[in-house]
């Protein structure tokens, strides 16, 4: 879907680039995570792919043509859910998305949508009565009103309490199983973790790391399983090596003797490598 190889970008009152030379691509039918700290240059990315940004240096094509050949068109089959909404106030929701809709040649059920992220009791309530979260799922509504084939999500579920955040990773991901792409960026490596086919690090204005976060968690995790169990009364806690386990008889004896609290492999999470391959913390 996206090919982007050597991009560069730098504002006008910059001494220095903001983009760095970034290379990598988004695969039609994934979700692709794009992380890093603060500052770094995601929200950049987002504005050149989005064709916000001219200006910049390096090739950026989408399915295969030169982002710079495409004209209005290109904003008919893509969908933009930005970090802060931004509605009209004073218009009802159904309003505001009755003036969204006039602009594209296909229209979603906004009614389904509105249902699904339980803002259809509240479609002719004025926005400037919704409460912030009422606001980020209307927004992501507003996403999908063309019936986009790529979205483009930033912070999709910030602010977001663990039922309406729940929905919406679960749209997200029925988006993708039917054929849609996104291009995710978030701090949140929960949704991560949860959602990303693949995800792409950020540091210094480029790509630091990319791959599976499976991949990426047992690459820069331990190979081991750590087992707390009770003995005479007390806690006790042991780790063992993975690639020997099989032949471990202590550890054979602990499961088969002993009363076992907590077993789990000792794999990093995704904020600790957010920290580490970064180099910034979160």
């Amino acid at each position: 879907m996206f090919n982007v190889t050597g991009l560069k970008y730098r504002y006008p009152r910059n001494a220095e680039d903001t983009i760095r030379g970034m290379s990598f691509e988004v695969q039609g039918g994934e979700i692709f995570g794009l992380l890093g700290p603060s500052g770094v240059g995601k929200s950049t990315t987002q504005k050149i792919l989005v064709r916000l940004l001219q200006g910049y240096r390096g090739q950026v094509t989408y399915r295969g043509k030169d982002l710079r050949s495409f004209g209005k068109e290109f904003y008919q089959r893509v969908g933009v859910g930005f970090e802060m909404p931004v509605h009209f106030s004073k218009l009802t929701a159904e309003e505001n998305l009755a003036f969204f809709r006039r602009l594209y040649a296909n229209n979603a059920d906004t009614d389904e949508l509105l249902r699904r992220v339980g803002l259809y009791e509240d479609r002719n309530k004025k926005v400037n009565e919704f409460s912030k979260g009422m606001k980020i799922r209307l927004n992501f509504v507003r996403a999908l009103l063309n019936r986009p084939t790529f979205l483009f999500l930033d912070e999709p579920t910030i602010g977001l309490d663990p039922g309406n955040a729940r929905v919406i990773k679960q749209m997200i991901r029925e988006f993708r199983d039917d054929g849609g792409t996104v291009l995710l960026t978030t701090h949140l490596m929960n949704d991560v973790d949860e959602l990303c086919d693949r995800v792409a690090f950020m540091a210094h204005g480029t790509i630091v790391e990319t791959d599976t976060p499976k991949n990426l968690k047992l690459r820069h995790g331990q190979r081991q399983v750590e087992v707390e169990y009770e003995e005479d009364g007390d806690v006790c806690m042991q780790s063992f090596n993975l690639d020997h386990l099989a032949t471990d008889d202590t550890f054979f004896d602990i499961v088969r003797n002993r009363r076992i609290i907590t077993m789990h492999s000792k794999e990093t999470t995704l904020d600790d490598i957010f920290i580490k391959v970064t180099g910034v913390q979160t």
